[in-house]
């Protein structure tokens, strides 16, 4: 990031867990900072806004499956801020899905919306102008559920998996430009979106411990960081697994709650 001025940020998925916790660690770092938050939830985008006072914010009430409103929001950031030095593709969301429950298709498709998707659609409107500059990092939110399918979870973990696989793309294609690509894996960490979970979470974080550790991440410009780094090895352990030993291990596991439909309460 380039200390000589005063930074810009633009957070996705910024009204609550670990998009708030973000923009929070961001305005404690650079108290002349400006910050852009964007969010479905327009009362508690501003009540995070608020906590943020006075580091300057700039709040988009928009959606990330709407391209159309990203590109808006972007443009308006950059119009009144500048282009950012960090974007970061946070928005998420989770839910138990099944294939061949009618039900689920909608959910399905909404979770891989909002958490692949959405994020190049993110991350574009700003492309140009950083590149143009020659520098600035992307960012995107990924999980450690990525790194193998889990029950009762394919849409969740299909999107983080692709997510992954996304951003390793995009880091190759903009090698050279100045432009960093930045990856963060969560594993657990205390948010709205975890509180749902019904099992047992090995080695989950507060949201404020693990926004310093990916903002550390981010300025160092780290490719790939798992965080906390003790589920990193367990990812590593997990993904290493032959498939007979995992499919044993892991068919019975604790299952991702399902909803009657698309619902927003599993927002990150």
């Amino acid at each position: 990031m380039n200390t000589a001025r005063a930074p810009r940020i633009f957070i996705t998925g910024a009204s609550s867990g670990i998009g708030a916790a973000l923009a929070a660690e961001y305005a404690q770092r650079h108290p002349r900072a400006t910050i852009g938050l964007l969010a479905r939830r327009e009362a508690l985008l501003e009540a995070v806004a608020q906590t943020l006072a006075p580091v300057a914010t700039l709040r988009y009430a928009a959606d990330v499956t709407d391209p159309d409103a990203l590109a808006a929001a972007a443009r308006h950031f950059v119009r009144h801020a500048g282009p950012p030095d960090v974007v970061v593709a946070n928005a998420g969301i989770s839910a138990g899905t099944l294939t061949g429950e009618a039900r689920d298709a909608p959910v399905f498709r909404r979770i891989v919306e909002t958490n692949l998707i959405a994020m190049p659609e993110t991350f574009a409107p700003f492309l140009a102008a950083m590149r143009e500059r020659g520098s600035g990092t992307l960012v995107g939110i990924a999980s450690v559920a990525g790194v193998r399918g889990m029950p009762g979870a394919g849409a969740y973990s299909a999107s983080k998996a692709a997510a992954i696989a996304y951003l390793e793309s995009l880091r190759l294609e903009l090698r050279g430009s100045g432009v960093s690509v930045v990856t963060i894996a969560p594993g657990f960490v205390r948010t709205p979106m975890t509180a749902r979970n019904r099992y047992p979470m090995p080695f989950l974080v507060d949201a404020d411990v693990f926004a310093r550790r990916a903002v550390d991440a981010i300025a160092a410009r780290r490719s790939f960081a798992v965080i906390p780094w003790q589920m990193r090895i367990v990812a590593a352990l997990v993904g290493a697994l032959p498939n007979p030993v995992f499919d044993r291990l892991f068919a019975k596991a604790p299952r991702k709650a399902r909803l009657e439909g698309v619902r927003t309460e599993s927002e990150r």
